[in-house]
């Protein structure tokens, strides 16, 4: 990961609330004799007596089921928008462009869940995910018990017990307050993902530059 300290998020509720807003996330991890895994996933977030928990569900018998069955070490790594950064928009421009983005990485040994626990997080995943309309038809308990019943044992639930968490939020904060300024408003006038580090670079503006 990207190491250095002026791009790392300190407020912790800023990172899980980050997670929050983007939980398809990159789960991988390996064999035993190192084959690599891989999956994108839509995951949740618990915090229990100060304990960060990620619960998800994946097929089961694919090549990620059986090397996380094989070895429960995995890595799942949160994205948001991200987006080119010239360096003519600089200051001083005569150095190399870059890329600003944000990502959240998270390890720990995957648990696989019970019967009865799989049902009360699809419960949980189903609703979140609908609005948390009740009245949805595609909520848990609202899908036919024949389609439950056929679908249910082809998945399989887990939980991550986080036990390292890291970010990078890279955000041109190493920028003097012109460069910073100038790249703002050249991200809005692309639009789309630039637009949105925009954003978030505004919302770090008044912080970084104090009067």
């Amino acid at each position: 990961m990207y190491n250095f300290s002026y791009f790392k998020e300190q407020d912790q509720q800023v990172v899980l609330d980050f997670i929050e807003s983007h939980p398809f996330a990159f789960l991988t991890g390996s064999t035993l004799d190192g084959k690599q895994v891989a999956t994108q996933i839509p995951l949740l977030y618990e915090l229990r007596d100060g304990q960060l928990f990620l619960q998800g569900h994946i097929m089961r018998k694919t090549d990620h089921h059986k090397a996380f069955m094989e070895n429960p070490q995995v890595l799942a790594v949160f994205t948001g928008p991200h987006c080119y950064v010239s360096a003519t928009w600089y200051s001083h421009p005569h150095i190399g462009s870059t890329w600003n983005y944000m990502s959240v990485h998270c390890q720990g040994s995957i648990r696989f869940m019970t019967s009865n626990e799989l049902i009360q997080f699809m419960k949980k995943f189903s609703l979140k995910f609908e609005g948390g309309n009740a009245e949805s038809a595609t909520i848990y308990d609202n899908l036919p018990t024949s389609y439950v019943e056929s679908m249910l044992p082809a998945i399989v639930g887990f939980e991550i017990p986080v036990e390292s968490m890291e970010n990078v939020f890279k955000l041109s904060q190493n920028r003097d307050e012109a460069s910073y300024m100038n790249i703002i408003a050249r991200l809005e006038e692309l639009g789309g993902d630039s637009a949105m580090i925009a954003e978030e670079m505004k919302k770090r503006k008044d912080a970084l530059f104090k009067k």
